[in-house]
């Protein structure tokens, strides 16, 4: 299997975006505490899921996010990419 290469910046990966490495889960700090963020491939999506940022679902074979609290396992959610990422941005209803 092969390495990745780096990238113009001298980073592992080329250079890609942190939700679009493939080198594992990320960790990152939010209102409600830390998180462990996967990304899950859209071979990888077998069922319906509802994203708790736009209340859409995400069909069977769509690429999406796992968003998994630290603390409390359980409470695990998939997201749409692009909500997890506006999710600070967004008005309450």
């Amino acid at each position: 299997m092969r390495k990745a290469r780096a990238g113009r910046d001298g980073r592992r990966g080329g250079g890609l975006p942190a939700w679009a490495r493939t080198d594992g889960p990320t960790r990152e700090a939010t209102d409600a505490g830390e998180v462990e963020v996967r990304r899950v491939q859209p071979y990888q999506a077998t069922k319906d899921y509802a994203c708790p940022g736009c209340h859409v679902t995400i069909p069977p074979g769509r690429g999406h996010l796992v968003v998994v609290p630290l603390d409390a396992p359980d409470d695990r959610r998939h997201w749409h990419r692009s909500c997890w990422e506006r999710r600070g941005r967004r008005r309450a209803r």
